[in-house]
């Protein structure tokens, strides 16, 4: 049986937050499909902190194929979702298929990881209100006024929801995520 993990991002996404779980999803013998709001190569960022500067910056990464358009995607074929953070949250949230997909994967109880900004997505859609989750520190006012408890930790595992709070998190993060899918 071929197991199958959707990836559900856009351009402006934090590039290690593609490709890391992209490549260690695939070691673990996933078939991992990316998909953006339409089927196209997208281009990825690298967040990174410089001295001085107060927050992070942002510099163009990997330009990625992303197989398959948001309305393209069965979400029933896969056994978990990812969303990776960065600036593509902010404008993904408003595909209807896009919440259609993520909607799938909270009620049928089936993995979905986010980290970072990724949170940003899901918070219109009032998957969070109850949930503890880890996410970028920006982000504390937006989870506490959609209901949810920001948790300052390198993950959070919660019903289905798997989160963190950056790409430095990931082996933590993505252990948790393979754990509940396994």
């Amino acid at each position: 049986m071929d197991r199958k993990i959707l990836i559900i991002t856009g351009d402006m996404a934090e590039s290690q937050e593609v490709m890391y779980p992209l490549h260690r999803l695939q070691e673990e013998g996933y078939t991992v499909h990316i998909a953006a709001p339409t089927k196209k190569v997208i281009q990825t960022v690298v967040h990174d902190f410089e001295p001085g500067i107060d927050t992070f910056t942002e510099k163009l990464g990997y330009r990625v194929e992303a197989n398959l358009a948001f309305s393209e995607v069965n979400p029933s074929e896969y056994e978990g979702a990812v969303i990776p953070g960065g600036r593509a949250p902010e404008y993904i949230r408003n595909d209807k298929s896009f919440n259609e997909i993520v909607k799938h994967f909270v009620e049928s109880n089936k993995p979905l990881a986010f980290e970072c900004h990724a949170a940003i997505a899901l918070i219109p859609l009032g998957y969070l209100k109850g949930k503890r989750c880890a996410a970028f520190w920006s982000l504390e006012p937006d989870l506490k006024a959609a209901g949810a408890t920001f948790v300052d930790e390198k993950v959070v595992v919660d019903g289905n929801f798997v989160t963190s709070r950056a790409w430095i998190d990931h082996p933590e993060f993505i252990k948790e995520f393979i754990k509940l899918l396994k």
